[in-house]
This record gives C-alpha cells, structure tokens and sequence, in this order.
C-alpha cells in the first residue's frame, strides 16, 4: 500500500466518524418522552371536598 492510499483511507475513516457524531439525528425512535412522577397526593389532599 502506498502512502497516499493509507493516509487517505486514515481520513476518510476519521471523516465518517466525526459525521456521525456530528451530523443530524437519524433514530427512528417513537417521539415519547419520560413522565415526570408529581408524587403520590396525599390523605389530608384526597379527603378535602371540593
């Protein structure tokens, strides 16, 4: 292999990954995000009237 071909090969392997980190989001996840847990109400909370 000539030195040429390797460094080019260095920096397109390089070039792939900082496109990946860097580039736009390509997950095809469920747009569904954690619920917050607001607690548990409590007695005094669920025996007021009203």
């Amino acid at each position: 292999m000539s030195i040429p071909k390797v460094i080019d090969d260095m920096l397109e392997y390089i070039s792939d990954a900082m496109s990946r980190i860097f580039g736009a989001n390509d997950d095809s996840y469920p747009s569904s995000g954690v619920q917050p847990f607001e607690g548990e109400k409590s007695e005094r909370s669920r025996n007021k009237k009203g």
